[in-house]
């Protein structure tokens, strides 16, 4: 076999280096670049209600409680 690099493997390696210097990129941030670069738009409705839900839970336990069992 032949233990050689090839050509390839070194743009690989530069390429992956070169993503390793920049910062990590946010939650949200690479969401919507999944969203733009995979068409899964179908899955924004979901997560905003997830959100939603999550807000109300969150928002259940604080002195706001009252407020929000009024809207059920």
């Amino acid at each position: 076999m032949n233990d050689r690099p090839r050509a390839e493997d070194k743009t690989d390696a530069e390429e992956f280096a070169r993503q390793a210097e920049n910062g990590q990129v946010g939650f949200f941030a690479e969401f919507w670049d999944f969203l733009l670069h995979n068409k899964k738009w179908w899955i924004t409705p979901i997560v905003i209600v997830l959100l939603l839900v999550g807000v109300l839970v969150m928002l259940g336990g604080t002195a706001a409680a009252p407020f929000i069992y009024t809207l059920f």
